[in-house]
């Protein structure tokens, strides 16, 4: 992949050929990382031990025992958080170094079996009764204070998926729920008011100095489900001008983060959630028009051609002078 770099340095002789075989060697025999692809199985590795775990439970229930089962679950679970306790580094308001290769790991692994655990004991012996909100709750708050005391950015995902399904279920009737309803008013604005909290978060980590690498954790969740909420209010409930004003402040504040910060993920999702609720805009406002379906036709070709163009050309719009 170097080598039309090299022929040109060669043509303008800023190298000389030796050095080229030289530079051809040195990339040949350098070594290739597996870092992601290691942390990638070891991630599905995590996840499918969970998976086993929750099939020997189903296939094995009635010559295990439900007391047998709930006691394996809690075992693995106390034994990964003894391991990570027993191991943690001391707490920083900064990033702290993984004090052992897997331990990142076994401690998302001691928070799924917990989940399963709790869910359990739930689904079995009805723990919590009809009280769901308690259910999410709990793990709530023992996957924040984890994350933020062992710095764990997997288990902060845990406790802000917590928190997402605990303000869910708190704002919702209860025949809501039993129905599967959640087309409602309450729900679209928990969701807003929960992803422009989890976009100040981030915010509000810079400005105090407590735990800044959470940022990218929080706004990748924020951007979603403040994004998908507006675009529910518009869609299922049919409040397009209000939501609409929302998506696009939502849209704009997105696309000067991106731009401030040079971030082209960022940037691709504003684009894409904007695009999307400019189209539902302007499909509405013009269904009563008996518009051609040639008009729509040359509106998706020419928007969607437009879209690819202007992330092609990120760097012209991207700051990349950031000190």
């Amino acid at each position: 992949m170097h080598e039309p770099i090299l022929r040109k340095l060669l043509a303008q002789a800023l190298v000389t050929p030796d050095d080229a075989e030289k530079i051809k060697a040195f990339e040949a025999k350098k070594a290739f990382s597996l870092h992601w692809e290691l942390k990638t199985l070891l991630y599905l590795g995590v996840l499918l031990l969970n998976v086993g775990l929750g099939f020997l439970i189903y296939e094995n229930i009635d010559t295990i025992g439900h007391a047998a089962i709930i006691a394996l679950i809690g075992a693995i679970s106390a034994a990964c958080f003894w391991y990570a306790i027993r191991h943690r580094q001391p707490f920083s308001m900064g990033e702290i170094k993984s004090p052992t290769p897997y331990y990142d790991y076994i401690l998302l692994l001691g928070c799924l079996t917990f989940l399963i655990m709790e869910g359990y004991l739930q689904y079995q012996y009805e723990i919590f009764g009809t009280r769901y909100g308690l259910a999410t709750l709990f793990p709530m708050i023992l996957f924040f204070g984890l994350a933020y005391w062992l710095d764990n950015r997997g288990v902060l995902s845990l406790g802000i998926t917590a928190l997402a399904t605990w303000l869910g279920i708190t704002v919702t009737p209860q025949d809501l729920l039993r129905q599967n309803d959640f087309s409602s008013v309450s729900i679209v604005q928990t969701g807003v008011f929960l992803g422009g909290l989890l976009t100040l978060i981030p915010f509000l980590s810079e400005r105090w100095e407590f735990k800044k690498h959470f940022s990218l954790t929080y706004l990748n969740f924020g951007v979603h489900i403040l994004m998908v909420s507006t675009l529910a209010g518009m869609m299922a409930l049919g409040q397009t001008l209000i939501y609409f004003l929302v998506l696009c402040l939502a849209v704009g504040f997105f696309l000067w983060y991106a731009r401030t910060r040079g971030s082209l993920y960022f940037l691709t999702v504003a684009v894409i959630y904007g695009y999307i609720g400019l189209t539902y805009m302007l499909v509405i406002h013009t269904e009563s028009w008996s518009m051609s379906a040639y008009f729509y036709l040359f509106y998706f070709m020419l928007s969607c051609a437009g879209v690819i163009i202007f992330l092609t050309q990120y760097k012209r719009f991207i700051k990349n002078d950031r000190p």
